[in-house]
Protein backbone atom coordinates (compact mmCIF):
# COMPACT_ATOMS: atom_id res chain seq x y z
CA UNK A 1 0.00 0.00 0.00
CA UNK A 2 0.95 3.60 -0.48
CA UNK A 3 1.39 6.35 1.59
CA UNK A 4 -1.10 8.06 0.12
CA UNK A 5 -3.24 5.86 -0.51
CA UNK A 6 -3.28 5.43 3.49
CA UNK A 7 -3.69 8.74 4.12
CA UNK A 8 -6.78 9.56 1.95
CA UNK A 9 -8.90 6.53 3.46
CA UNK A 10 -7.88 7.68 7.34
CA UNK A 11 -8.42 11.30 6.70
CA UNK A 12 -12.05 11.02 4.47
CA UNK A 13 -12.84 9.15 8.16
CA UNK A 14 -15.51 11.71 9.89
CA UNK A 15 -13.45 14.30 11.81
CA UNK A 16 -10.07 12.72 11.58
CA UNK A 17 -7.19 14.72 11.63
CA UNK A 18 -3.73 14.20 10.93
CA UNK A 19 -0.85 16.04 13.11
CA UNK A 20 2.66 15.19 13.27
CA UNK A 21 3.36 15.51 17.56
CA UNK A 22 6.42 13.17 17.04
CA UNK A 23 8.21 14.64 14.20
CA UNK A 24 8.76 14.54 10.69
CA UNK A 25 8.82 10.73 10.06
CA UNK A 26 5.53 9.86 12.15
CA UNK A 27 1.92 10.87 10.81
CA UNK A 28 -0.95 10.57 13.47
CA UNK A 29 -4.23 10.40 13.04
CA UNK A 30 -6.90 11.32 15.47
CA UNK A 31 -10.46 11.53 16.21
CA UNK A 32 -11.95 13.23 19.13
CA UNK A 33 -8.36 14.17 20.04
CA UNK A 34 -7.70 10.31 20.20
CA UNK A 35 -5.04 9.38 18.41
CA UNK A 36 -6.62 5.51 16.05
CA UNK A 37 -3.59 5.40 13.87
CA UNK A 38 0.29 6.26 13.88
CA UNK A 39 1.83 5.86 10.65
CA UNK A 40 5.97 5.60 10.26
CA UNK A 41 6.46 7.08 7.18
CA UNK A 42 10.59 6.93 6.80
CA UNK A 43 10.56 3.12 7.39
CA UNK A 44 10.64 0.75 4.43
CA UNK A 45 8.15 -1.04 4.84
CA UNK A 46 5.75 1.56 5.89
CA UNK A 47 4.48 0.19 9.17
CA UNK A 48 1.46 1.51 11.03
CA UNK A 49 0.53 1.49 14.97
CA UNK A 50 -3.37 0.60 14.97
CA UNK A 51 -5.64 0.25 18.22
CA UNK A 52 -7.77 -3.39 18.50
CA UNK A 53 -9.70 -4.96 20.47
CA UNK A 54 -7.27 -7.29 22.70
CA UNK A 55 -8.60 -10.27 21.83
CA UNK A 56 -8.86 -9.84 17.74
CA UNK A 57 -4.95 -8.13 18.46
CA UNK A 58 -3.90 -11.53 19.36
CA UNK A 59 -5.65 -13.51 16.75
CA UNK A 60 -4.44 -11.19 14.51
CA UNK A 61 -0.49 -11.41 15.31
CA UNK A 62 -1.26 -15.73 15.73
CA UNK A 63 -2.18 -14.99 11.97
CA UNK A 64 -0.35 -13.13 9.95
CA UNK A 65 3.35 -12.71 10.57
CA UNK A 66 3.12 -8.93 9.46
CA UNK A 67 0.92 -7.83 12.55
CA UNK A 68 3.10 -7.61 15.33
CA UNK A 69 2.83 -5.77 19.07
CA UNK A 70 2.21 -2.08 19.65
CA UNK A 71 5.96 -0.95 19.12
CA UNK A 72 5.70 1.64 21.98
CA UNK A 73 2.16 1.51 22.94
CA UNK A 74 0.32 -0.76 25.19
CA UNK A 75 0.93 -4.04 23.27
CA UNK A 76 -2.84 -5.40 24.56
CA UNK A 77 -4.80 -2.45 22.84
CA UNK A 78 -2.22 -1.95 20.13
CA UNK A 79 -0.87 -3.77 17.12
CA UNK A 80 1.62 -2.71 14.97
CA UNK A 81 0.45 -3.60 10.90
CA UNK A 82 3.97 -3.52 8.84
CA UNK A 83 2.98 -2.73 5.08
CA UNK A 84 5.15 -4.98 3.21
CA UNK A 85 2.37 -6.28 0.69
CA UNK A 86 1.87 -9.52 2.51
CA UNK A 87 -1.43 -8.29 4.12
CA UNK A 88 -4.52 -8.04 1.64
CA UNK A 89 -5.72 -4.23 1.28
CA UNK A 90 -9.28 -4.75 2.82
CA UNK A 91 -7.92 -6.53 5.99
CA UNK A 92 -6.02 -3.33 6.07
CA UNK A 93 -8.88 -1.23 5.94
CA UNK A 94 -11.06 -3.16 7.95
CA UNK A 95 -8.74 -2.78 10.46
CA UNK A 96 -8.20 0.96 9.89
CA UNK A 97 -12.15 0.85 10.67
CA UNK A 98 -11.74 -0.52 13.68
CA UNK A 99 -9.34 1.00 15.32
CA UNK A 100 -11.05 4.14 14.01
CA UNK A 101 -14.64 2.89 15.64
CA UNK A 102 -13.01 1.68 18.81
CA UNK A 103 -11.95 5.08 19.71
CA UNK A 104 -15.28 7.08 18.42
CA UNK A 105 -16.97 4.43 20.64
CA UNK A 106 -14.54 5.87 24.00
CA UNK A 107 -15.01 9.11 23.23
CA UNK A 108 -17.79 11.48 25.51
CA UNK A 109 -21.72 10.90 24.28
CA UNK A 110 -21.40 14.92 22.60
CA UNK A 111 -18.38 14.08 20.38
CA UNK A 112 -20.12 11.27 19.11
CA UNK A 113 -23.06 13.01 18.37
CA UNK A 114 -21.17 15.92 16.57
CA UNK A 115 -19.23 13.32 14.51
CA UNK A 116 -22.64 11.67 13.60
CA UNK A 117 -24.11 14.87 12.35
Amino acid sequence: MEIDDLRYYMLRKRGVLEDRPFGPEYLVYKVGGKMFALLAVTLDPLRMNLKCDPGDALMFRDIYPAVRPGYHMNKRHWNTVILDGTLPEELVHAMIDDSYDLVVRGLPKHLREELNQ
